[in-house]
């Protein structure tokens, strides 16, 4: 709950009581109540930010008609990365709040991989900017795990402080489940600073079951969004785990996992995006495509509404929003129906910051000196992006299609004089590299990435979840080379190079993660970045050209991944090597 003052509590009992007229009513609306699971006619009564009555009877200083728009509570994002939106918390704000979105419980881990906890500061000040609400998860895996190279550590006595704070909900989501139940001393360290604080843990659990799933669920992890399967969807609410049912721009389980909704457990689902790009905002919306995929599969439009706001609210125990009553928030969206979900206009603390998809609000951005120049990168030569195979049968990182779990390929290439290897346009298979861009380590891993289906230069980004390292993808060392070179000059982002010439890019100057453009601009560069990867290059249109490779260093996903130490086995949780004999 935010801080009450007597003023504002004694001008709502005042309004409620009709003995001064309420700062403003909304009337002539269907309010969807989440709490009866009804849907009735009736004027809603707001006055300094929160709803304090209904009625037709109450009169305003100010009137807006809804024209018989569904009032609904505000959607609240239960989980998402700011940061893959590639656009600051400014413009995030501006791109979802005219969806119906008011509130997201966001994990900035990407940015504090980098920076630490000055990362963590910059997004607090930026959010600042916004209407949108942002509660800041505080990052428990920086790094993910022990065996990567990310910019920054912080352990469970650098988050004490931070996680004192009444805006944040609790501990991000907990990658390193093998530290919870393998008892790591700083695994068990950092859920500890959350459960004293009575904060909520949130989870990463991809593929967990059995005894394993059993002691991450014990340690007092209290949702988790890598449901792919209504199997693991099943277990974690047997559980009494949350259940985050995830659509993004490169995951898709909530189509997956709709079936397994029921009038039982829907209170313990939660809607999320986790990433989000500009660009799949501006197609597609936000929660509120959500909530048009759930009614579309014949769930109750106000049994979809409770998962995208009062089930969210309650998890995180933010018990000023999630539902439209009386000393509420008054954070509602109006829309148009509940079928289409068009978002007719946007309060948030009962000012309208939206409408007809346009957000009202002016804005200034938030300073970005302390979290740019992010590439350091040791002078390298291209003869250190050359491999020395001693088989021609080697292990690759097989995509898999709608998602960022791989499996592991077992592939035949060829291979020169010295062992390196050559690329095959017939064959799926091409070589990838991680080059560590924090501290000048000069640290190279490389490996091989099957089906992403490039024939054609080199993809070179510093997005690359979660450590953000450079990811590079390529069919020659020298075009590979040219990739890293560019992108280092243009302080990360996005880089394509046919014959060592930039064909493409997007710099991201925030800590080589986000751009200070507009999102709308972003759009624009990823639609260009996308269609030259397809048309150029000969990327498969099967996968996401961009955010695909970014998941590819990120060590908690399984089966097979690649960071500045090499080739990474998750199932075995250790580096293996190249070859498969």
């Amino acid at each position: 709950m935010e801080h009450m003052d007597k003023r504002t509590l004694s001008r709502m009992i005042d309004a409620a009581m009709h003995r001064i007229p309420a700062d403003l009513v909304i009337y002539n609306c269907n309010i969807v109540d989440v709490y009866t699971g009804t849907i009735r006619k009736d004027s809603i009564a707001i006055t300094d930010g929160h709803i304090v009555g209904f009625g037709d009877d109450y009169r305003g200083q100010e009137e807006y008609d809804a024209k018989g728009a569904y009032a609904s509570p505000g959607l609240i994002d239960a989980h998402i990365h700011i940061e893959s939106s590639y656009t600051s918390p400014e413009e995030f704000g501006r791109m979802v709040v005219p969806c119906g979105t008011t509130t997201v419980i966001a994990d900035p881990h990407e940015i504090v991989n980098v920076y630490g906890l000055e990362g963590f500061n910059y997004m607090i000040r930026a959010a600042e900017k916004t209407e949108l609400s942002v509660r800041y998860m505080i990052p428990s895996c920086v790094p993910a795990t022990p065996l990567e190279d990310s910019g920054a550590i912080v352990n469970a006595f650098d988050m004490q402080w931070p996680m004192g704070d009444r805006h944040v909900p609790g501990l991000g989501e907990f990658m390193n489940y093998p530290g919870v139940y393998n008892k790591e001393e700083e695994a068990l360290n950092k859920i500890l600073v959350a459960l004293n604080m009575n904060k909520v843990i949130d989870g990463h659990s991809p593929g967990l079951t059995g005894a394993e799933l059993n002691a991450y669920s014990a340690a007092g992890i209290k949702t988790d969004h890598e449901c792919s399967t209504i199997k693991e969807m099943e277990e974690r609410l047997q559980r009494g785990m949350y259940v985050q049912m995830r659509d993004g721009s490169a995951c898709h389980d909530l189509q997956y996992l709709i079936p397994a909704i029921t009038p039982f457990n829907y209170k313990r689902c939660l809607l999320c995006s986790d990433d989000r790009q500009p660009k799949t905002i501006f197609e597609d919306g936000h929660i509120d495509n959500h909530l048009r995929m759930l009614v579309k599969a014949c769930i109750d439009p106000v049994m979809a509404i409770c998962m995208a706001s009062l089930n969210t609210a309650e998890c995180y125990k933010l018990e000023d929003r999630g539902g439209l009553a009386p000393g509420k928030r008054a954070d509602i969206v109006l829309f148009n129906n509940l079928e289409e979900f068009r978002a007719q206009a946007v309060f948030i603390e009962g000012h309208k910051v939206a409408e007809n998809g346009v957000y009202l609000r002016s804005y200034e951005k938030a300073a970005i000196f302390s979290v740019r120049g992010s590439m350091h990168v040791r002078p390298f030569t291209v003869d250190q992006l050359k491999m020395h195979l001693t088989s021609d049968r080697v292990k690759a990182i097989e995509l898999v299609k709608d998602g960022v779990t791989t499996k592991e390929a077992i592939v035949t290439v060829r291979r020169d004089e010295d062992g390196d290897f050559i690329f095959d346009p017939a064959q799926p298979v091409v070589k990838i590299a991680v080059l560590e861009r924090h501290h000048n380590t000069g640290k190279i891993g490389l490996g091989f990435l099957k089906d992403y289906g490039i024939q054609r230069g080199a993809v070179a980004l510093s997005v690359a979840h979660d450590s953000h390292n450079i990811i590079c993808v390529g069919v020659s060392n020298e075009e590979m080379y040219a990739a890293v070179q560019a992108l280092i000059d243009q302080e990360g982002g996005f880089v394509l190079v046919e014959n060592g010439e930039v064909i493409a890019s997007l710099p991201l100057p925030i800590a080589g993660l986000m751009s200070d453009l507009p999102g709308e601009e972003v759009a624009k560069y990823l639609k260009n970045l996308h269609e030259t990867a397809y048309e150029r290059l000969g990327v498969s249109h099967e996968v996401e050209p961009v955010m695909t490779l970014c998941f590819m260093s990120l060590l908690v996903i399984p089966d097979l991944k690649i960071t500045t130490g090499g080739l990474f086995d998750v199932r075995k949780f250790d580096f293996v090597p190249p070859e498969a004999d």
